[in-house]
């Protein structure tokens, strides 16, 4: 289950077809060279992620990208590379292209060493960011391989007991399949919060807790400006700290990419990412018959669910169980994002030579 919680948005638009705002996005990718296919990729993470209810990764996202295009920090053509060939291992060059094509790209090699050896790791590196961990993690899951995934990501937290921005929200996420169920998902940040989520905040206007995040000086904060200045906290005090750490070594400096502060984030619209990320797929059919693990999964989300329900509480939900349930209920209904949001899908469109009405217009 994501960090980012789901959450209404403040907007007096009317919700969006999410076939409409992929079309958008992907007209912007192939704008600034994007082939059509990467393009198709790239925009539907973004849409996937509010489908989730994940608006902090989602259509926000795109002119942070866009810039990053523009500019060449992040090369409009993926020529992904394999620098080591390793049997179960491999080592993938992402060339500075895309990070959902590059991400896509690891995913597949991952889990293809998985049906040959049982266990398939993917370390890449020269990467860019691609977005939310569990759109991957879910595609192992679907062709029943337990996916791990993680990154390291441009500097946005400190070293526990510091006051310099060393570490990334550097996230990870695990997905397993579930029968008859949709995959049981984890996906996190080992900060105490997204970084994103401070941007939403900030989009609209909104405070946030004073746990999320301390100003420059080091000082508790509930305004989304100061923090974004400031220093996101870790999750859990100093075990987050750790824990990203870990994640930057697997993700940088096992992969030959960069790490610390050498990554560069979404956020930077100029300098080259260098992001690196580590990949891990266990074929379930290494372990037992397939069939035997849906059933055993299968079992094991009815125990979680045999419990009473806490007073303020729907029902109990198994780990990616309420994204299942957004993304449903968003497809039925459209999408309704921040007029924050929707007035950057203006200004992008213009920048891209694109007429925004013929595609989100009412």
């Amino acid at each position: 289950m994501s960090d980012i919680a789901s959450s209404t948005t403040a907007s007096t638009q009317a919700p969006i077809d999410p076939d409409r705002l992929k079309a958008f996005a992907q007209a912007v990718y192939e704008s600034a060279g994007v082939p059509a296919q990467d393009a198709s990729l790239a925009a539907d993470t973004l849409v996937q992620a509010d489908l989730w209810g994940h608006q902090s990764h989602g259509m926000l996202r795109l002119g942070w990208y866009y810039a990053r295009l523009r500019s060449g920090a992040m090369k409009a053509r993926t020529e992904c590379r394999i620098a080591v060939d390793a049997g179960a291992v491999a080592v993938l060059d992402g060339n500075d292209g895309v990070g959902q094509v590059i991400a896509r790209r690891a995913v597949d090699e991952a889990v293809r060493r998985a049906r040959q050896h049982g266990v398939g790791m993917v370390s890449v590196r020269n990467s860019n960011h691609f977005g939310t961990c569990m759109y991957y993690t879910r595609i192992g899951a679907a062709q029943d391989c337990i996916m791990m995934l993680m990154s390291n990501a441009g500097p946005n937290m400190a070293p526990w007991g510091g006051l310099q921005k060393k570490i990334g929200t550097n996230p990870w996420s695990i997905a397993a399949p579930a029968g008859r169920h949709a995959p049981m998902v984890m996906d996190m940040a080992n900060s105490g919060v997204a970084r994103g989520k401070i941007y939403l905040a900030n989009n609209r206007h909104e405070s946030i807790p004073a746990h999320w995040a301390v100003d420059r000086q080091g000082h508790p904060t509930t305004d989304p400006r100061a923090a974004l200045e400031g220093f996101i906290l870790p999750m859990a005090g100093h075990k987050g700290y750790v824990m990203g750490v870990m994640v930057d070594v697997l993700s940088g400096v096992l992969s030959g990419s960069e790490f610390l502060d050498g990554v560069h984030g979404p956020y930077d619209p100029v300098n080259r990412s260098g992001a690196g990320h580590f990949l891990l797929a266990l074929n379930v059919a290494a372990f037992m018959p397939v069939t035997e693990f849906h059933a055993r999964m299968e079992a094991y989300i009815a125990s979680l669910k045999d419990v009473p329900v806490a007073p303020g509480h729907k029902q109990v939900y198994y780990p990616g169980e309420m994204e299942t349930q957004a993304d449903r209920q968003n497809r039925a209904s459209g999408l309704t994002l921040a007029t924050e949001t929707l007035a950057d899908l203006r200004r992008i469109a213009g920048e891209a030579g694109l007429r925004y009405d013929d595609y989100l217009g009412a």
